[in-house]
């Protein structure tokens, strides 16, 4: 009677195969990972982003709460220089939201009548939701609606 010594070729074959499976798996998590920590990267800097210009207008709150207020801009407009202050924010802002965030654009609206200001910032964000390239409109958009 002879004694097993060592392992046989299909089990060492058979263990190979389970392992990378799992190998695979595991490569699947990591990418799926990523993306997401990107995604999360671009909403953070959305929302700082919007809180930045916020906090500019606060800084000059007399002349924001004008009707019509100078830091009013539509998503896709470029700032107007000859607005002096409320300009140069604007086209810093912009400047900074292009830089910041994938294909961004922004959007500042204040009602006068509530002295309520809508901050828009919109992204390309076909990592996280994979129709922004389809459409040709950026998938992402962050909101923030705050009082002066």
């Amino acid at each position: 009677m002879r004694t097993q010594r060592g392992f046989s070729l299909v089990e060492v074959l058979v263990t190979m195969l389970v392992v990378s499976i799992g190998l695979l798996g595991i490569a699947g998590l990591i990418v799926t990972s990523m993306k997401n920590n990107q995604s999360a990267q671009s909403r953070s800097q959305a929302s700082v982003l919007a809180n930045d210009i916020i906090d500019r207008m606060r800084a000059n709150r007399s002349v924001a709460e004008l009707s019509p207020s100078p830091y009013q801009i539509d998503l896709g407009d470029a700032a107007d220089a000859t607005l002096g202050v409320p300009g140069a924010d604007l086209a810093e802002w912009l400047a900074a939201v292009e830089a910041g965030v994938p294909s961004g654009q922004g959007a500042v609206s204040f009602d006068a009548a509530t002295g309520n200001v809508t901050v828009t910032v919109q992204w390309n964000d076909t990592r996280a939701s994979g129709d922004g390239a389809s459409v040709g409109l950026p998938a992402q958009q962050l909101v923030v609606e705050t009082r002066l």
